[in-house]
């Protein structure tokens, strides 16, 4: 399989908490909590290695409480090159309510000096001039740390690109528009990060089908929507693609772009036909709903949520965007 890096600039501890109904101002009784190492791109890997790949983690992490990230590593196999620095990793809570809302409270992250990103830069300068050790693909997820501006992730996004590295990038915001600016090969935003990028709101499929179109042009090889129960648009230039999930009882939304996200870079790095790569990536999301964590290729009706995910190639136009699923 393949080797691939993923950049975590703004990891964090996730504390996932399970409660009946969240009552603000009262004592409140979870049914679970949970603390784990987590970050977007410490999702993705986690997904990219159960589906066989080599992973390599980078970015930047707290040297006072690494302690969860190295264990959590150990286990998967992980190999750990994330630049510690002073201070310790936030810790994000997610708050899950047995009617499926999801509450988040994230912090702000562990403030990152200029002298840290200069050193980050000319390692992955050294990784990607290593033929043992250069990637495939690179990923770079999640939020900015204080200390590092979009204009800083569009310099990381080039100094990659320079080497000839494919970068898929899942950020939002002004991160964002940054990153897009700087060509990455693919961005994942979901259905409101995408609208805060092309201005207007995309409440319905044309919409979210011109934005992608949009996208493309701006020079985004792979432009990966996430609109929830309204589906899965990928544009490429193997057209345009619609998935829409299985039905699945939903128990968090927590890493379903992320599982999303690993996926898709898995079947184009493998070279699957179009149908089956936006399948499986769209069904992978769908399991992951169903509990805390991200999507498990392995879980026993893996193959029945695939068969179940309806996938299909839109006119060239976009007139067939609302069209129904035969």
């Amino acid at each position: 399989m393949a080797r691939i890096l993923t950049i975590s600039l703004n990891p964090a501890l996730d504390l996932a908490i399970c409660l009946p109904r969240l009552t603000l101002g009262a004592v409140n009784r979870t049914d679970s909590t949970r603390l784990e190492a987590a970050g977007k791109g410490v999702n993705v890997a986690r997904v990219l290695v159960a589906l066989g790949h080599q992973v390599a983690v980078s970015g930047f992490l707290g040297a006072a409480n690494d302690g969860p990230f190295a264990r959590a590593f150990a286990e998967l196999g992980v190999e750990d090159v994330l630049r510690r620095v002073s201070g310790e990793t936030r810790i994000n809570a997610k708050l899950a309510e047995h009617d499926g809302r999801i509450t988040d409270i994230n912090g702000p992250g562990l403030a990152v000096g200029g002298g840290d990103l200069a050193a980050l830069l000319t390692a992955l300068d050294a990784r990607a001039e290593d033929a043992a050790r250069r990637p495939d693909a690179v990923v770079i997820a999640g939020s900015l740390p204080p200390g590092i501006g979009p204009e800083d992730l569009a310099v990381l996004i080039e100094r990659l690109r320079g080497h000839g590295l494919p970068v898929w990038v899942d950020t939002s915001g002004p991160a964002l528009a940054a990153a897009i600016a700087a060509g990455p090969r693919a961005v994942k935003p979901n259905e409101q990060e995408l609208a805060a990028w092309a201005g207007e709101v995309l409440d319905n499929p044309e919409a979210r089908l011109r934005a992608a179109r949009a996208l493309h042009r701006a020079g985004i090889d792979e432009a990966l929507i996430s609109a929830g129960e309204a589906g899965v648009l990928w544009f490429s230039r193997r057209g345009a693609w619609l998935a829409m999930p299985p039905a699945v009882a939903v128990a968090s939304t927590v890493g379903a772009g992320d599982t999303l996200l690993a996926g898709m870079l898995h079947g184009v790095l493998a070279d699957l036909p179009a149908e089956d790569a936006l399948r499986l990536a769209t069904a992978l999301s769908a399991e992951s709903v169903r509990h805390v964590g991200v999507g498990d290729p392995a879980a026993a009706d893996f193959a029945d949520l695939k068969q179940h995910t309806r996938v299909r190639r839109l006119a060239d136009d976009g007139s067939d965007a609302q069209g129904a699923f035969a």
